[in-house]
């Protein structure tokens, strides 16, 4: 595993991490977990990113790593660098989303105890919240960490100018915002106009999410016509993904196949290579069902870069 630092900070995260968004819920297998969280410790995977809504159903996700972290990984926590969030719904009435700061600090104290910890290495704002002014979700960012109940703060989704004044504020206050996480992939690439160069213009690493676009860029959709059972296109329950979507971009991951099989590289990686060559990426986060998946997407780091005449073809499906 190849690092690389997070913009302008003391921290070194690996170039693939590791996002326990859907597969580490209530209904999924203890065992399993404990594999994958295992496997990738083995391969360098240090950074672990949670949030308070993960799961499902919201919070299970915190309490299994938190189980396993206690019961079978306690030894390695000064290796891990774990991450959390909070701005989405987890509980009702008017304090249960959103950005004030009765939510966040409430929030990642909720956290906390699920995951049995005292600290987590950074805290995310998960969401802007547009009702909240800016200055008193900083304002609870930067007593978080003076508390002591994280280490580093991190922005989530937030558009380039917002960002920009977010920053501004955590910079003033002399905690500076550690990471922006967006999505980013060979089908959804709008960060490359606002939040990529904003992030660096203002010393903050990008970590992005969706790298392989829920699935779409690993090959297993390219029969649109039979989605795979059991997949997230094919759940009833999945609003991300569904059989419309793949349908619309099935073209575009299509040409991408081709480009692959030309160069004889799995799709899967050749998705992650770009991600990993694009200027200002700091980690691409990915998630995995199984052991395997994740030994594939860790193959992506350290690989020698993709070829020029590649590159100008993956661009120009854009």
């Amino acid at each position: 595993m190849k690092y690389r630092r997070c913009g302008r900070s003391g921290v070194l995260l690996p170039e693939i991490s590791l996002g326990l968004w859907h597969n580490f819920g209530g209904g999924d297998d203890r065992a399993q977990n404990a594999a994958i969280i295992g496997r990738a410790l083995e391969l360098g995977i240090c950074h672990f990113d949670l949030a308070d809504n993960y799961g499902p159903p919201p919070g299970s996700a915190e309490e299994r790593f938190g189980d396993l972290l206690q019961h079978e990984f306690a030894c390695h926590r000064d290796e891990m660098f774990i991450a959390t969030k909070a701005g989405h719904l987890m509980w009702q009435g008017p304090y249960g989303d959103w950005g004030s700061r009765k939510h966040l600090i409430a929030g990642l104290n909720q956290s906390l105890r699920r995951m049995k910890l005292d600290y987590v290495d950074v805290f995310y704002h998960h969401r802007p919240d547009p009702e909240t002014p800016i200055e008193e979700t900083v304002e609870a960012l930067v007593q978080i960490v003076r508390s002591g109940k994280a280490l580093y703060v991190g922005l989530s989704k937030y558009p380039p100018a917002l960002f920009n004044r977010a920053c501004t504020l955590l910079a003033e206050a002399h905690v500076p915002c550690l990471l922006h996480q967006f999505r980013y992939n060979l089908l959804d690439r709008a960060c490359e106009t606002g939040m990529l160069p904003a992030a660096k213009d203002q010393g903050a690493g990008s970590i992005v999410f969706s790298p392989l676009a829920q699935g779409m860029l690993t090959g297993k959709y390219l029969n649109t016509a039979t989605l795979p059972i059991g997949s997230r296109a094919e759940r009833s329950d999945s609003i991300f993904l569904d059989a419309a979507k793949v349908a619309a971009d099935a073209e575009r991951v299509a040409k991408l196949q081709a480009l692959a099989s030309e160069a004889g590289i799995p799709l899967t990686q050749l998705a992650l290579r770009w991600l990993l060559q694009r200027n200002g990426v700091s980690s691409v986060l990915v998630g995995a069902r199984t052991v395997a998946q994740l030994e594939d997407c860790a193959a992506a780091s350290g690989c020698e870069p993709l070829d020029e005449a590649l590159m100008n073809q993956i661009n120009e499906l854009r």
